[in-house]
């Protein structure tokens, strides 16, 4: 059986279109991202994302943040069975990865639906708001939200804020 050749780190990346921030991240503009930006082929997934591929998992390149001089940072949705993921992931020029963090989506365990949204402006400062209801219930209650923020270093690292 012949491997399949390695996929160039700068491929992958020109998976990912720059955008202008400040973005935010919710359930609507994944179907944005779907609509405009093809699934990451099977190859990409794991050579670059380290990911699980089944036939219920997929993953499409969302954007790449701008201006990032040492580092890349990239954005991909994960849609998996009732978990939706938005991760961001860093990497070294050499295209290794330096971190990843969930920073919105939204999950059921059956029982439960947390959503959360994210909001990235320009200080590379991630605002998220997560809320959580019970599957049954016919309204979510606000006042149950939890707000935080991460934030992206220049070294790749993404760390919380307090």
């Amino acid at each position: 059986m012949q491997k399949e050749p390695k996929i160039s780190f700068e491929h992958f990346l020109e998976k990912f279109p720059e955008i202008e921030l400040p973005i935010t991240l919710s359930d609507d503009s994944a179907i944005e991202f779907s609509k405009n930006n093809d699934p990451l082929p099977s190859q990409m997934i794991q050579q670059f994302i380290d990911g699980e591929e089944d036939e219920f998992t997929e993953y499409i390149a969302c954007v790449r943040i701008p201006n990032t001089y040492d580092i890349h940072a990239i954005i991909y949705w994960k849609a998996a069975l009732m978990n939706y993921q938005y991760v961001l992931a860093t990497y070294d020029k050499k295209g290794k990865l330096i971190d990843k963090s969930v920073v919105a989506g939204t999950y059921s365990d059956g029982k439960s639906l947390t959503k959360s949204v994210a909001t990235i402006d320009e200080d590379w400062i991630i605002y998220i708001v997560s809320g959580q209801a019970a599957a049954d219930a016919p309204t979510y209650d606000p006042t149950t939200s939890n707000v935080f923020n991460l934030e992206l270093l220049a070294t790749g690292e993404i760390i919380t804020n307090t």
